[in-house]
């Protein structure tokens, strides 16, 4: 049987777990009499407005509490297990696994391959379809959860097994068929691998996936990542110039038939497509508001578009600021990383904020991905050991400008385990975090404006 008692971590404050003297360490048994799984079945459950809550405390006594509360009142109980439950790992061998393409030494959690369709809802990662039963399924038609981020890859059954390297992966597309009829919001993904699922493939996979329009409102298509590690591994081939012509053809193509439709362009392609053909990516109005942003699909485009609305607002103040008695103008020298991909519009970003306040002086470098291989481009993956090789004995000025996302979620930690402190310390200059939109990209630089 499953854990049927969840420890309680933390109480929101005037919430009604500290109105009903719920405490940290004290278990969750059940509500209204029925056994919790996970947090799938805990947020149904506490929608009802009366509820019978039956709680453990840690000498273990037993306490049933009547609630009485509005129906989308939280009770404010976070618990040590953000699922409630186990997570589950993928059963797959996909043959672009970036997890796989890992050198070894890495700390444990690096290798963990989720396909867990929990963190589908709760995290918006990409599940496979293939770790999920007909109860699963069954669970989320139920509690009507969306959306759900399916990764397809291809809608060829056949082909789809042998990307997985599971003989179940064909069969699982048909789940896609059982949320779709459940009128499920769905987001879907395309690891797109050179000479196995472009080309005549793609456009299948385009043409099978259009017909659950509109619940799959989005469909991403992104380079395979790869990296230096892959002895032993499937031969994939990198993407040229014209492969990403003939990618973004296509799918300009299928984007204008679905917007005649549906009012969706549906299918997108991620910036790295743009920057490898040597275009300029779309307008903010081609992305469907940004539902696929964290899959890189228009991620370029906003920074730009918040960068260029923050760069007017601070040129209109400016100017007033100028004519004002005891304006002091900004000077400072400050440099900034960036990876490949996102260089030429980091540099471009910051040229225009040099030419507001002509007392800045800002360095930014390109941080070439020695670690994984100069293939990875893109600067979530960039290390601190290769941001220190690659910067030292360079002007760095005053501070040294990080984007966030170089780190681990919520900590000061890099891939390879250096820290902002061992990075500080080894180029002897402050570092600044920077969040990643337009707007903090000037609020970094320009901290007394």
């Amino acid at each position: 049987m499953k854990q049927t008692e969840h420890i309680v971590k933390n109480i929101k404050p005037g919430s009604i777990a500290e109105e009903m003297e719920i405490t940290p360490g004290d278990r969750l048994l059940q509500i209204n009499g029925e056994v919790i799984e996970d947090i799938f079945d805990y947020q149904f459950l506490v929608e009802d407005e009366n509820l019978m809550v039956l709680i453990q405390k840690p000498d273990g006594e037993e306490w049933e509490l009547e609630i009485e509360k509005d129906a989308d009142e939280d009770l404010g109980i976070e618990f040590e297990n953000g699922l409630m439950d186990e997570y589950r790992s993928c059963h797959n061998k996909c043959i672009f696994c970036f997890i796989d393409q890992m050198p070894r030494g890495m700390r444990d959690t690096l290798y963990f391959k989720d396909d867990d369709s929990r963190l589908s809802f709760l995290q918006g990662n990409y599940v496979t379809l293939t770790n999920m039963s007909e109860k699963d399924i069954n669970r989320i038609v139920k509690y009507h959860l969306s959306p759900i981020n399916i990764s397809f890859q291809t809608t060829n059954p056949e082909l789809r097994c042998e990307m997985l390297h599971n003989r179940f992966a064909g069969e699982a597309l048909k789940k896609v068929d059982t949320l779709y009829e459940a009128g499920i919001t769905m987001n879907g993904q395309i690891v797109l691998c050179k000479g196995v699922n472009d080309g005549a493939e793609l456009e299948r996979s385009i043409q099978d996936m259009m017909k659950y329009l509109p619940q799959l409102e989005s469909v991403s298509v992104v380079p395979v990542g790869l990296s230096k590690f892959r002895e032993g591994l499937y031969p994939l081939e990198s993407f040229t110039r014209e492969d990403a012509v003939e990618v973004l053809d296509l799918i300009h193509r299928y984007q204008k038939l679905a917007y005649e439709k549906y009012g969706l362009h549906f299918i997108h392609a991620s910036d790295e497509w743009y920057i490898l053909a040597g275009r300029s990516v779309p307008e903010e109005e081609n992305y469907d508001g940004y539902l696929q942003l964290e899959n890189g699909v228009g991620m370029m485009r906003l920074l730009q578009n918040e960068f260029e609305e923050e760069y007017e607002n601070r040129k209109n103040e400016i100017a007033k600021l100028r004519n004002s008695i005891g304006y002091v103008e900004p000077e400072e020298e400050l440099s900034m990383v960036t990876g490949r991909l996102a260089y030429p519009l980091i540099r471009q970003m910051a040229e225009k904020v040099m030419t507001l306040y002509p007392g800045i002086r800002i360095h930014v470098y390109e941080i070439t991905n020695h670690f994984f291989g100069e293939m990875i481009t893109v600067s979530g993956l960039l290390t601190g050991t290769d941001i220190k090789e690659q910067l030292q004995g360079k002007k760095l000025g005053k501070r040294l400008l990080l984007p966030q996302n170089v780190l681990r979620s919520g900590e000061d930690v890099f891939l390879d385990d250096l820290t902002v402190g061992d990075l500080e310390k080894a180029l002897q200059v402050d570092i600044d975090i920077v969040k990643s939109s337009g707007w903090d990209f000037m609020d970094s630089i320009v901290i007394s404006n």
